[in-house]
């Protein structure tokens, strides 16, 4: 490595190693580029690290705090108690696993990596700034990939003591007995389910009307509703102000209260790392959302890609995984395009949600069929022990299916299934004929097929348009 002015020259470089970036990296070495990675953190970026992994893990040691309440009624006598320090030990140990198997990967695989923050001081060209070091790299091609991060309030400042963001909470080592959520979206509703479960008392502040903004109003109603189950407290169209000695305080239609709070947590949303990599002097073009302006194969300019939560669309680590493949093959001379049917939305709360393309109040006004099949009629979710919700299926005036939608417990695991089905422009009757495994949850997708298709099983026959 040169230090100074002089710059190194690199083949394929990429800059930022979470989902997005260390794919684009493994991708392109398998196309044979010589591949450098350079990452200002720990690889595996938000995702592994402090987001989808240790809060998923969080979550399913929520759900086992929370067993004794579940299997009451099964003639099941049990009991659980929190140790903080172990759970917390316990999510180190999953990020460690994971993040070093990325390493271990990036090693096989032949990747150079750098330890340091990029900028582009030219279009070909970025110093990375590592302590007291500075070194200058030019570069063939270079996918950046460098993500996003928590949106702050003005007015309530993350001081990461009482105010945390969701990193802050996740890796708390004490149980906060009172604590409040600013935002009600996925983040939001998801860190509120697993400290509820956990024994905190939770409040969540959320400036709409509903939660879950974006997703279709049946299903943001019942997970309001498992919510409220869990005696998390609810504060719809209201907004935080500021905190005072008394509390959290938060405006409202009806006026200000104080909430008391020994824990807050902004998760109002994240905006994109696009200015701080330097992109603009790149000649990149960035819109006022911060979003890097791309084309259908990732292209922000000659030889620079942009993919993840620097450009348009959900923020989501499967995003970004995806679109890392379309930039490293276009990058090494492919005609690939990013140009998904549907990216799935997936919400861990209790009960679960999954969201697939159109769902069921667009179809209303499209004019578009659907059939609502309740989890009440299904033999695993009966055996489960929790048959609230639902799995409903849309499809358009052709009987292809366009729509996958779901509430319920453990719905997420029926995202494959859903986003293929849109994907390969499966028709009603592909899901109905379609033979799946009893009893699990799968068969709902088919029996929602069958109710669309007309002839349902487990439920009585009832109008179109909702079928239900």
């Amino acid at each position: 490595m040169v230090v100074g002015e002089v710059a190194e020259s690199l083949d394929l470089l990429v800059i930022g190693g979470g989902p997005g970036g260390y794919a684009a990296a493994l991708h392109g070495a398998r196309l044979g580029r010589t591949v450098t990675l350079i990452e200002k953190e720990h690889l595996g970026g938000v995702c592994l690290n402090v987001g989808c992994i240790p809060s998923k893990a969080l979550l399913e040691v929520a759900d086992a705090a929370a067993l004794p309440g579940r299997v009451a009624g099964w003639g099941v006598a049990a009991t659980t108690s929190i140790d903080m320090a172990q759970v917390q030990s316990h999510l180190q140990q999953i990020v460690s696993d994971l993040t070093g198997g990325v390493a271990q990967l990036l090693s096989q695989a032949g990747v150079q990596l750098i330890s340091g923050t990029a900028r582009f001081s030219r279009p070909n060209r970025v110093a990375v700034e590592h302590g007291d070091s500075l070194s200058h790299f030019e570069f063939a091609d270079v996918i950046v990939a460098t993500g996003s991060r928590p949106i702050d309030l003005p007015d309530l400042p993350v001081d990461g003591q009482r105010v945390v963001g969701s990193t802050e909470l996740l890796f708390s080592s004490k149980l906060p007995e009172n604590l409040v959520l600013v935002g009600g979206g996925y983040i939001g509703v998801e860190l509120a389910t697993a400290f509820a479960k956990l024994g905190s008392h939770v409040t969540i502040v959320e400036a709409e009307k509903q939660l879950l903004t974006g997703f279709d109003k049946r299903v943001a109603g019942l997970v309001a509703r498992g919510l409220e189950k869990l005696g998390v407290a609810l504060l719809l169209n209201h907004r935080a102000q500021k905190l005072e000695s008394e509390g959290l305080l938060v405006a409202g239609p009806k006026g200000s209260v104080a909430l008391p709070a020994d824990k807050i947590c902004v998760v109002v949303g994240r905006r994109p790392n696009s200015d701080t990599v330097g992109l603009r002097e790149a000649g990149v073009l960035i819109n006022s959302q911060g979003l890097v302006d791309v084309d259908a194969q990732r292209r922000a300019a000659d030889h620079i890609f942009v993919i993840g939560d620097l450009t348009e669309g959900p923020a989501l680590a499967h995003k970004a995984t995806a679109e890392a493949e379309v930039a490293a093959e276009v990058a090494c001379g492919g005609a690939e395009v990013f140009d998904p049917t549907v990216i799935p939305m997936i919400v861990f709360s209790d009960p679960q949600v999954l969201s697939v393309g159109v769902d069921p109040s667009q179809a209303k006004k499209q004019g578009l069929e659907s059939f609502r099949f309740p989890f009440a009629a299904s033999g695993r979710a009966r055996t489960m022990g929790d048959s609230e919700g639902f799995v409903t299926v849309v499809a358009d005036d052709a009987g292809t299916v366009v729509g996958v939608h779901a509430v319920g417990s453990h719905v997420a695991e029926l995202a494959g299934e859903a986003v293929l089905a849109i994907e390969m422009a499966a028709a009603v009757e592909d899901l109905a004929r379609t033979i799946h495994a009893h009893p699990t949850l799968g068969e709902s997708i088919m029996e929602a097929a069958l109710g669309l298709a007309g002839r349902p099983v487990h439920v009585s026959r009832v109008s179109k348009n909702e079928k239900s």
